[in-house]
């Protein structure tokens, strides 16, 4: 497993909220869900992406954006719409509200014509420290170009919102994952881009090795000797190599990772003891794992574990 496919594995599409609408100007959507990716794309027409304290992002026919939460965002038909907004969150559930969030989708054809434009959006619903670690290495709004000519998948993708069929969720899903891959991968490979270090040493014969076997078996006793055998290179040609490439030592990056793994576990395997954990990720010892846990994210696993297993507070005068 190289990182880029793992980190992916770890944000897969569960219950996608999608929705699909054809305005007319002027208008004014106001996404406030908070999601930590809204993807959008513009099957016909045009308008504007105008996230909180950034530029606005122009949107032609079939070009995509995914912007990254939680802060809200508008789509406008225009900079400075005299278009009053519609909220579009949690409590949206039909195109009547303003909605965007209904777990099978919905649908609003609206009158057509020339002047109008089709939007669908899809609300990735990104969870765990695996997750995480993605995000923190996208910008706030990520572009997709339109290719060119028009995209089949698109077209299915309008077709499949629309309908209200068994297994529809599913179909949404693993669509938005498609996307998801496909616009990270344009982004990190545009001409000039600045990827994660991480993403672009991957191609690197030797240290994409190394990065793959430290994904693959992140519990091995790994040490720089170890790495530099199964990639054929030695000791002080790796770590340089991996140091230059990806931005930190090969076994710091480990530990790292590790600590993500162990974060995600912390909280999936409610019942696991701490040294069930520190086992799962390499460690023999719960209280070095414990000090290395610290050490990298300021906090005890148990501490994280009660943290991030906490209910969240509830809103002022919401009933007990």
């Amino acid at each position: 497993m190289d990182a880029f496919g793992d980190l992916l594995r770890g944000v897969r599409a569960q219950g996608s909220l999608f929705g699909s609408s054809t305005l007319t100007p002027p208008w004014s959507l106001h996404f406030v869900d908070g999601a930590p990716l809204t993807l959008c794309t513009v099957l016909s027409g045009g308008g504007w992406i105008v996230p909180e304290r950034r530029p606005p992002e122009r949107l032609g026919v079939g070009e995509t954006v995914i912007v990254r939460g939680p802060a809200p965002f508008l789509f406008v038909d225009e900079v400075g719409t005299r278009a009053e907004p519609v909220e579009c969150g949690a409590f949206c559930s039909t195109p009547e509200q303003g909605g965007t969030r209904y777990r099978l989708g919905w649908h609003d054809a609206g009158t057509g014509g020339q002047d109008t434009t089709t939007l669908v959006v899809g609300a990735y619903p990104v969870r765990g420290e695996i997750s995480r670690r993605l995000l923190d290495a996208l910008p706030v709004v990520l572009r997709v170009g339109s290719g060119g000519g028009p995209d089949p998948v698109w077209d299915h993708l309008a077709a499949e919102v629309a309908a209200d069929t068994p297994g529809q969720q599913i179909v949404l899903d693993r669509l938005l994952d498609w996307m998801l891959v496909c616009a990270l991968r344009e982004y990190f490979d545009r001409p000039g881009g600045t990827p994660p270090g991480w993403y672009s040493a991957g191609r690197d014969p030797v240290v994409g090795g190394a990065l793959r076997l430290l994904h693959g078996e992140p519990a091995a006793p790994w040490t720089v000797a170890s790495l530099a055998s199964r990639t054929g290179v030695s000791r002080a040609t790796l770590a340089k190599r991996f140091t230059d490439l990806v931005g930190e030592p090969p076994l710091t990056y480990l530990t790292h990772w590790r600590m993500t793994l162990a974060a995600d576990l912390l909280t999936e395997r409610e019942t696991a003891t701490v040294a069930e954990i520190a086992r799962a990720v390499g460690y023999s010892d719960a209280f070095a794992f414990s000090a290395a846990f610290k050490r990298t994210r300021g906090i005890s696993p148990s501490a994280y574990r009660r943290t991030a297993m906490a209910p969240p507070p509830q809103p002022a005068g919401t009933p007990p």
